[in-house]
């Protein structure tokens, strides 16, 4: 049997060769059509990447009226349901951020860049472009045709039907991010009359852009040249970390199925050359060159591979998911004994906590009490000891707020100046009035006595907050 005969008679058993016989990862050159081949992998992917629906029906989502998560920049206010976040509570932000920071180190520690792989929007903004293409203008092998053909109306009918799609999805991002800021459909109401204001169409025109250009264009050189995650990734994963990697033990030496391969006269590894592993890359990385910057960690190409494995009777796991130290025989690490990962999840749950607790005990009024410094008290003509307080407060709610003022502890038979009627408040700010308490001189036993201030709001007696300070007079 001649060479010829012997590889149609190969090709035939697996259905899968290719005319690649050298793959090099992309640099811009040219553009990447990848494979979409089914398996678990894939599924995961597309369950992950649906979350990403949120995004776009999240601002609908209306609470007692009002729009339920809302990030309100004009009035300085964060709504989430009933609760209301104000820039003085901006630490709870802060450690939302280290959290979620926390978390994404965490996780590359252990799994590399399943968060480029499974989550990232612009992962998910790709994939759904792609998916768009291949409905339009056919498989990898038919795009790049296509690509290659000369112009003409069946071309310039897939290209206007694809890049409108595109646009459409484009525009919607621009449009969804948008109304996480403002009122979803006020924000509707203006943009169809075209009453948006400067800011609004200079954000929706640049997420439109940016959509359609990263997304549809840059693809997989966004992952590899401006992401600056994937610059870092390095230094947060070490031989412990477990990512897509090729048995070279098992798999080499490679080489197209040969029948003295098969009868045992040829020493031949189960990689069968297929190129199935680099075809279904989105980035065009071949994986059994070892890890790679492209590599994204989706599986994609333990997908293929199993699928291979499959048709030529061989087992799973020539690609999988291991460390580099598990590929070279030696014991793999428990997560709990990685001390980076522990550092990593003592800070997660740290702020965890801090964040619940401040949301628990956030309140819908805080109140704040400077005592005046100069003097620290007044003697008055009738012989009694006044103070002077400064009473800052925080209205949370969504609506102006009428407060009366009391006082517990302090000294006998003192009385409050300034409180005779219920203060106004503000929503959403802080309120700024001046207290004085007054007191009889023979009733001051100490000249710093303990004093705790309330302010309770007339509509809602639930809407309450206390300050504890202190009522200065002279030595006894």
């Amino acid at each position: 049997m001649n060479k010829e005969t012997e590889q149609k008679e190969t090709g035939a058993v697996t259905g899968i060769y290719q005319e690649f016989e050298h793959w090099s990862v992309n640099t811009g050159g040219k553009t990447i059509h990848a494979k979409r081949m089914p398996g678990f992998f894939r599924t995961v992917k597309n369950y992950t990447q649906s979350l990403w629906l949120l995004f776009f029906l999240g601002p609908y989502l209306r609470w007692n009226g009002k729009q339920a998560i809302l990030f309100d920049i004009e009035h300085r206010q964060f709504h989430f349901f009933n609760l209301t976040v104000l820039p003085q509570d901006i630490w709870m932000l802060s450690l939302l951020l280290l959290l979620l920071a926390m978390g994404l180190f965490a996780i590359t520690s252990v799994a590399s860049r399943v968060w480029c792989g499974y989550f990232c929007f612009q992962t998910a903004w790709t994939d759904w472009f792609t998916w768009i293409e291949e409905k339009t203008e056919g498989k990898p092998t038919a795009r790049r045709k296509l690509d290659a053909a000369p112009w003409s109306l069946e071309k310039f009918r897939k290209k206007v039907i694809k890049h409108f799609l595109w646009m459409v999805i484009a525009l919607l991002t621009g449009i969804s991010f948008s109304i996480w800021f403002v009122d979803a459909f006020d924000y509707w109401n203006k943009l169809l009359h075209f009453q948006l204001p400067l800011v609004g169409w200079v954000v929706l025109i640049m997420f439109f852009l940016g959509t359609y250009i990263l997304a549809g264009f840059m693809r997989e050189q966004v992952c590899m040249w401006l992401c600056p995650y994937a610059r870092i990734q390095g230094v947060m994963t070490d031989s412990q970390t477990i990512l897509p990697t090729y048995d070279f033990n098992r798999g080499e030496p490679r080489g197209k199925m040969h029948r003295k391969a098969a009868e045992g006269s040829l020493a031949q590894g189960d990689c069968i050359d297929c190129y199935q592993c680099v075809q279904v890359c989105p980035t065009g990385v071949d994986i059994r060159d070892g890890q790679q910057l492209g590599c994204i960690t989706c599986g994609l190409c333990l997908d293929a591979c199993d699928s291979i494995m499959d048709k030529v009777g061989k087992l799973h796991g020539l690609i999988r998911y291991a460390s580099l130290d598990e590929l070279e025989g030696k014991p793999a690490k428990k997560m709990y004994q990685h001390p980076r990962t522990l550092v990593y999840i003592g800070i997660i749950l740290i702020a965890f906590g801090v964040i619940v607790y401040g949301l628990t005990h956030l309140g819908s009024m805080t109140l704040k009490v400077i005592p005046e410094r100069q003097p620290l008290f007044v003697s008055l003509s009738d012989g009694s000891i006044q103070n002077k307080y400064t009473f800052k407060v925080l209205n949370k709610t969504d609506k102006d707020l009428f407060v009366t003022v009391t006082a517990e502890g302090g000294v006998k038979d003192q009385v409050i100046l300034g409180a005779e009627k219920p203060l106004l408040t503000h929503h959403g700010r802080g309120t700024s009035f001046t207290i004085f308490v007054k007191a009889r001189r023979e009733n001051i036993k100490r000249e710093v006595t303990p004093i705790e201030f309330r302010v309770q709001s007339v509509e809602d007696p639930l809407i309450a907050a206390e300050y504890k300070t202190r009522f200065n007079g002279p030595k006894p």
